[in-house]
């Protein structure tokens, strides 16, 4: 497959993560609406996700166990901090915060990605990189619409930040998958850190840590009234297995700092979701936001393909763009 063809297939693989990544709130707030707890709601989100990638990995890779031990270290630690790690200190920021701050904060995870790329390489981000994030982060600030209603403090901000550096490690450790199954296969790291956040959050509940309250009643979803299975079967198949797997594999062929942009899309399509599932409504500053956050991205697109020194895309031409020597897999 041609570099090209590699880069087109990452970004593919990359907005199907934020579109499936981006219904987990609508989903999982529609439990949450029906008497479940936040803590109930990501676990079976997490529990259902492990499940369904547990029986696919077999199907796909018979051996997936045997590598997830070989790769143990980094599939231990995977689900334990973007997985897990990333969820309990989001819904904890919740707590203190504005659901819009929370959020913000989170989603500040491309600058930490773009920053340590830089501090570990010692190639700094063209000024087109820098300002295509700085007007990213602009955008999502703006489809979140934080201003309105805001709460912050002090405890809600560690958490949101901590929330943030889950979710930089998750673009950087996914960055572990070999794009041509020669290494740690992504299915692998998905299946292997879902298991392992699913019983992280399973043990936090079970002990009292977190509060786990479960409920039957029926949650209302796109407009329908709809049995509670419905909404946890799309939460653990949709909005995990598969966004898990499409992003761990947009990565394997993107650079970590450039599909951590691709990510901030998320935003939109949370967005977009809640208004077809929950009927919320978008307001003209969230379309405007969503439409600064694909500027920035095209913005820092340019930037990388500006810098012949291997910064750029995986995708990008390799006569233009020659891959750094650390790169441990084959591209």
């Amino acid at each position: 497959m041609s570099d090209r063809a590699t880069f087109r297939l990452g970004m593919a693989f990359a907005a199907g993560s934020a579109l499936t990544f981006g219904m987990s709130g609508p989903l999982a707030k529609s439990l949450m609406e029906a008497g479940w707890s936040p803590t109930a709601a990501v676990a079976a989100r997490l529990a259902g996700g492990a499940l369904v990638l547990a029986v696919l990995a077999t199907l796909i890779k018979p051996d997936w166990l045997r590598q997830a031990r070989e790769h143990g270290r980094t599939v231990l630690l995977y689900g334990l901090i973007p997985v897990a790690g990333a969820q309990l200190c989001y819904y904890n920021a919740v707590s203190h915060l504005s659901v819009g701050v929370a959020l913000l904060l989170e989603y500040t995870a491309p600058i930490l990605v773009v920053g340590w790329v830089w501090a570990t390489s010692g190639r700094a981000p063209s000024r087109m990189t820098l300002a295509g994030v700085v007007i990213a982060v602009i955008g999502v600030t703006l489809v979140l619409d934080v201003i309105r209603g805001a709460h912050v403090d002090a405890a809600g901000v560690a958490w949101g930040l901590a929330a943030a550096i889950c979710a930089a490690c998750y673009f950087m450790m996914s960055d572990e998958v070999s794009a041509d199954g020669s290494g740690l296969h992504a299915i692998t790291l998905a299946a292997g850190g879902l298991v392992v956040a699913a019983f992280a959050i399973a043990a936090l509940g079970a002990s009292g840590v977190l509060p786990l309250q479960f409920s039957a009643e029926h949650a209302e979803l796109a407009g329908a009234t709809v049995p509670w299975m419905v909404p946890v079967v799309l939460l653990g198949v949709v909005a995990t297995a598969l966004a898990y797997t499409l992003g761990i594999s947009g990565v394997a062929r993107l650079r970590p700092s450039f599909s951590s942009l691709v990510g901030l899309t998320e935003v939109l399509c949370a967005a977009l979701a809640a208004w077809l599932l929950l009927s919320e409504s978008i307001s003209v500053t969230q379309a405007v936001g969503g439409l600064v956050v694909l500027l920035g991205i095209a913005l820092a697109r340019v930037g990388q393909r500006d810098q012949p020194d291997g910064s750029a895309p995986r995708g990008a031409t390799i006569e233009e763009f020659p891959p750094p020597a650390s790169v441990a897999f084959a591209e």
